[in-house]
């Protein structure tokens, strides 16, 4: 595995799919600034409602997955799934079926967001509960308070990168702060 970083805005992404883990999966896109177009033939109630205007009733087709290049697979019927993450594999799309390894390109990890600090935990999709458990113990490990402190610590690299220091004197000061802070144990 290589651990990716997907900016939402340049990489188009859609989610295939229903249910509970479609629906949780569809948060997790928007929380990292995703808009997925969301295909889904016969939408739940509670799924259709949080798609919105994203929601598309039907699946994707050469020309929907032509317009993506990562697509997000759950909650259908297994002979769809892989139906569909063959087409969109021929098409050159990076698929993930949630749950089938066989049919993933890659695996999504367990998130920890604070604010643009993003902290994330990969089994390579062998232990999804491992990886919760991690991920719990990462969120107590870095409270809601490091989006605040990721963002003083960015003011504190423009201004220095603005006056011209090195990339050596931002990383010293960096440590400096944080050390001062007492922001690591």
């Amino acid at each position: 595995m290589i651990p990716l970083a997907l900016d939402p805005a340049r990489v188009p992404i859609a989610l295939a799919g229903n249910g509970p883990l479609a629906a949780r999966r569809l948060g997790q896109l928007r929380e990292g600034g995703g808009d997925p177009v969301v295909y889904s033939p016969e939408p739940d109630a509670e799924f259709a409602a949080l798609a919105g205007d994203k929601l598309v009733r039907a699946l994707p087709f050469t020309a929907e997955l032509d317009a993506v290049r990562v697509l997000f697979v759950m909650g259908l019927e297994p002979a769809v799934e892989k139906s569909l993450a063959d087409l969109a594999r021929s098409r050159g799309v990076l698929v993930n079926v949630e749950d089938v390894i066989p049919l993933c390109d890659f695996h999504s990890p367990s998130v920890v967001r604070r604010g643009d600090l993003l902290l994330t935990i990969s089994t390579g999709g062998r232990s999804p509960t491992l990886a919760s458990l991690v991920r719990q113990r990462l969120e107590t490990l870095f409270p809601e308070s490091w989006g605040d402190r990721l963002r003083a610590i960015a003011a504190l690299r423009d201004r220095l990168r603005g006056e011209g220091a090195s990339m050596s004197a931002v990383a010293k000061a960096t440590k400096d702060l944080i050390a001062r802070e007492g922001w690591l144990p």
